[in-house]
């Protein structure tokens, strides 16, 4: 059965979210909800859904900040992993990425997922030499 990757519809915001929990993408201070709000608002911003016989089973976020271009929520469902499912969904965002003039990507992978990490250096990403910091505007959810 193969992927059949499209634009993100609001039928699928509930099956995203189970797919993203399920994969252990959430976080107690993101809303995932808000996430999706704010990159189908944006012109600069698409969640792209993998798809098979018609069922969410991948999600890639892609966003452009006007200098580079960005990657979140790639997620495939536990049961569809090794089938290249994954890649299809990273291609497609670094196409639509490319598109729109992005000249480098970029993603974040938390400490210890080394999992993650080598998905990526398979796809030729690399480490970068920068130090990411942050600041809350709103009130920390972590220090609730």
């Amino acid at each position: 059965m193969a992927l059949h990757i499209r634009d993100f519809r609001e039928a699928d915001r509930a099956a995203l979210i189970a797919l993203w929990e399920t994969c252990a993408l959430t976080r107690p201070w993101n809303d995932p909800n808000a996430d999706m709000d704010r990159a189908v608002a944006s012109r600069d911003a698409t969640i792209l859904v993998g798809t098979v016989d018609d069922v969410v089973v991948a999600s890639v976020m892609a966003g452009h900040d006007g200098h580079r271009g960005w990657i979140y929520y790639l997620a495939v469902s536990p049961d569809r992993k090794a089938r290249g499912h994954g890649r299809e969904m990273m291609a497609e965002a670094e196409l639509w990425l490319a598109d729109r003039g992005a000249p480098k990507v970029q993603l974040m992978v938390r400490e210890g997922n080394e999992t993650a990490a080598a998905f990526y250096t398979a796809l030729g990403y690399e480490p970068q030499d920068v130090t990411v910091f942050g600041k809350w505007l709103t009130p920390s959810p972590e220090a609730e």
